[in-house]
């Protein structure tokens, strides 16, 4: 029945949830660290992913360029997924899998954070926006989900890995947000204190 299968999404989205909280609070944490550093440094934060990813790079980006869920000075970062002439340019003069890293190496600088965004940890111009990062000595936050892909192994110590424990692209996707906005908040809570109660 169409009912009992749409609710069947709720529950296994909720279960999986529960089951990444104690999985993902430590790395989400250090992910923090490594955006307060950044921040705070005067650096900012690229964000990059296909597809769903991408909507989640623009939607980071937004929330810390715009606000989350309090008043505060804009916070720098750039979603690389959103100019259309850069994007068709480079897919066009080099490749599709040069689309992130040129931007990067154009536009990151050391002390920078890349947020690399895949599902499968496996996206060619993800991983190629890892490389151009590390070049450029930049940290790299990876949310990722499967096993980590080809983007665990790129990774070093100062890096961080975000794997939500599951194979299935939608369930990832849905943590993936919610990790996004773990972020956010956390953020938030170390550059402005605690919320007074009103």
């Amino acid at each position: 029945m169409l009912e009992q299968r749409i609710q069947q999404q709720f529950f296994d989205s909720a279960d999986l949830k529960y089951a990444a909280a104690e999985v993902l609070s430590k790395p989400i944490a250090d992910a923090v660290s490594a955006l307060v550093g950044c921040i705070t440094a005067g650096g900012k934060v690229l964000s990059c992913g296909n597809g769903g990813s991408a909507g989640d790079a623009q939607h980071f980006a937004a929330e810390f360029v715009g606000r989350f869920e309090r008043e505060r000075p804009g916070l720098a970062a750039m979603a690389l997924t959103t100019d259309s002439s850069i994007l068709t340019a480079i897919g066009n003069d080099y490749d599709f899998n040069s689309i992130f890293s040129k931007q990067v190496q154009a536009l990151g600088a050391p002390g920078d954070v890349l947020l690399a965004i895949s599902t499968s940890g496996n996206s060619g111009n993800v991983v190629a926006a890892v490389e151009a990062a590390r070049a450029k000595d930049m940290t790299v936050i990876a949310l990722t989900g499967h096993k980590g892909g080809k983007l665990r192994e790129l990774l070093q110590e100062t890096d961080v890995m975000i794997c939500v424990p599951h194979d299935r692209t939608a369930r990832i996707q849905e943590v993936h947000l919610l990790v996004l906005h773990c972020l956010c908040d956390a953020v938030d809570l170390q550059l402005l204190g605690e919320q007074e109660n009103t």
